[in-house]
């Protein structure tokens, strides 16, 4: 039996959660789904393609985006802007196909604010220390900016009971094997 609309799967996690290492992993073994790249407003790092790790855009660029309705969501995450291309998403859904949004809490809850359906995954840092750590490791932020980093994560703990699942970053083998369960487990879940 064919579902008639895709399902969106949003998945979550603080700076340094892990989030695009699960979404990288879950690439390579999960065909079946779309992944929706986000768009932002700042600098690549070192590595980073353009329309395959993020769409890049210049701030007034982005900022027209947000005034005609191109995103689904958007948010000012330490002075730049995020957000997810709107009619990738739809467009998908409306195929039966589902999409998974790496995106923050802000995101999350304008998302599951407008698709009720949706599905919230938290994925959760095994400690505030381990945290700290891979952040460190980026090497993407020093001083204010990773002390900046870890504050805002403590605030993003308040909004797991908004979420469906939290799965524990303990290993990004596990926590990829974790998310694949709540996928099927929501594929095969009877609507009501």
């Amino acid at each position: 039996m064919k579902r008639k609309r895709g399902k969106i799967f949003v998945i979550s996690s603080p700076s340094g959660g892990g989030k695009t290492s699960v979404c990288t992993r879950l690439k390579k073994t999960r065909f079946d789904i779309k992944y929706s790249v986000s768009a932002t407003t700042r600098t690549p790092r070192k590595g980073e393609v353009n329309g395959r790790d993020y769409h890049f855009f210049l701030k007034a660029r982005f900022k027209r985006l947000i005034k005609s309705g191109k995103f689904l969501e958007w948010a000012d995450n330490f002075g730049d802007l995020y957000g997810t291309p709107k009619n990738f998403v739809l467009n998908n859904i409306k195929r039966s196909k589902d999409v998974i949004l790496a995106i923050d809490v802000k995101g999350a809850m304008q998302v599951k604010k407008m698709y009720k359906k949706a599905v919230l995954t938290f994925l959760m840092p095994p400690s505030m220390d381990v945290l700290k750590k891979r952040l460190k490791k980026r090497k993407t932020e020093k001083g204010r900016g990773l002390a900046r980093r870890l504050k805002v994560a403590k605030k993003e703990l308040a909004y797991l009971k908004r979420y469906d699942y939290v799965v524990v970053n303990d290993s990004l083998v596990r926590a990829v094997e974790t998310f694949k369960a709540i996928i099927t487990a929501e594929r095969n879940k009877v609507e009501k």
